[in-house]
């Protein structure tokens, strides 16, 4: 039997390397990658783990935001190891509230990497998951709090449970379009539902598989996108998605869902 295999995206620092301290921590029987897109920032982050007794992380280069980089990762995957069995998807970007960028290059930047970034890394590797795989989303307390911003039109086309990839594609690129152009009470749509989109899917495609995949929020991490002034300490902030990540084979539940603090939100 192939030896299993994590995968952790955007996790040079911050919770990404948190969450990898974590799985090895936590005993994960197999090899973790870290990947980043940075190799140099990656090798380093690797050497730091080492140093600390985790000698099961290795780094592979991605970049969330190539869909080339995602397929090449999917390639190795598939032959060193046959298949996936934990995916972490947490590389993200956030703009500070400073930032001089014109709210619609914001926007588009911030979409590329936190949800198409996401998305093709999902094309790429979610048909290579083995029985009993994981996924976690890392999410934000900002995407459930800007669903309840929203309109109650658009509310219900995120939460609506029927919402297709394709739907949900179109809705994101209605809200960059909208950022572009000077609407800003398109400020901070929601990409949870990308979550709940793909479980379903999951469910549908294969049944009794026991793949379980949820989003979740970290919550307020000391991070250098989030500042020095957050409540959490990186490794805080990664015990939810190592929590999902090492849900034992035969569990059902929580699938589809948005996890904080280890416990399922209504979003």
């Amino acid at each position: 039997m192939s030896k299993k295999v994590a995968v952790v995206t955007g996790a040079n620092k911050g919770i990404g390397l948190a969450i990898v301290k974590g799985l090895c921590k936590a005993g994960f029987k197999g090899d973790i990658l870290l990947t980043a897109r940075n190799e140099k920032l990656g090798q380093e982050a690797i050497a730091g783990l080492q140093s600390e007794g985790c000698k099961n992380v290795i780094f592979h280069q991605l970049d969330v935001c190539d869909q080339g980089s995602a397929l090449k990762l999917k390639k190795f995957l598939e032959e060193k190891y046959g298949g996936l069995d934990v995916l972490i998807n947490n590389a993200g970007i956030a703009f500070k509230h400073s930032a001089p960028e014109p709210f619609g290059e914001q926007a588009e930047v911030t979409m590329r990497t936190n949800f198409w970034g996401m998305l093709w890394v999902c094309h790429a590797l979610l048909p290579i998951l083995r029985p009993n795989a994981r996924v976690v989303n890392v999410s934000s307390f900002v995407s459930k709090k800007s669903l309840d911003q929203c309109n109650a039109e658009l509310k219900a086309k995120f939460k609506n449970k029927d919402l297709s990839e394709e739907e949900l594609c179109l809705l994101m690129g209605e809200f960059v379009h909208a950022a572009q152009t000077g609407d800003h009470t398109a400020q901070g749509w929601p990409n949870t539902a990308y979550g709940t989109t793909k479980a379903r899917s999951l469910s549908e495609t294969r049944p009794g598989d026991g793949i379980l995949l949820n989003a979740c929020c970290p919550g307020w991490v000391r991070t250098d996108m989030a500042g020095s002034n957050a409540t959490k300490s990186p490794e805080e902030g990664a015990e939810t998605p190592v929590y999902l990540a090492m849900l034992p084979e035969g569990a059902k539940e929580p699938h589809g869902q948005l996890v904080w603090d280890k416990t399922v939100q209504e979003w």
